[in-house]
């Protein structure tokens, strides 16, 4: 499972982004919105900042959520107030991410 979250994640392109529910349903996990950020959390070397919550929002707090913003920016994603535009920047998979392994 956290190998293909993990290959899922790296797969979202720069200047793209997902939710938590959509990187699980692409690595075949419906429904495991929360161990996406929980591998999220315990990861090294994942573009973290490409991963939202539903609707584009970021959900980490402090100063994780203005560096967020701030990487995302950098990779020119546009925000609606405190939201990303999902309509121009979200990452459509054409098909599941898979690991030839998993």
């Amino acid at each position: 499972m956290r190998l293909r979250i993990e290959r899922t994640i790296r797969a979202i392109p720069r200047g793209k982004v997902s939710t938590y529910g959509g990187v699980a349903r692409v690595a075949g996990f419906p429904g495991a919105a929360r161990q996406v950020a929980k591998i999220l959390h315990g990861g090294f070397g994942l573009p973290w900042q490409r991963v939202l919550g539903a609707g584009g929002e970021i959900k980490l707090r402090g100063d994780w959520a203005i560096e967020q913003r701030l990487r995302l920016e950098a990779e020119g994603v546009r925000f609606r107030g405190r939201k990303v535009d999902m309509k121009a920047h979200e990452w459509k998979a054409k098909r599941p991410v898979r690991s030839k392994n998993c």
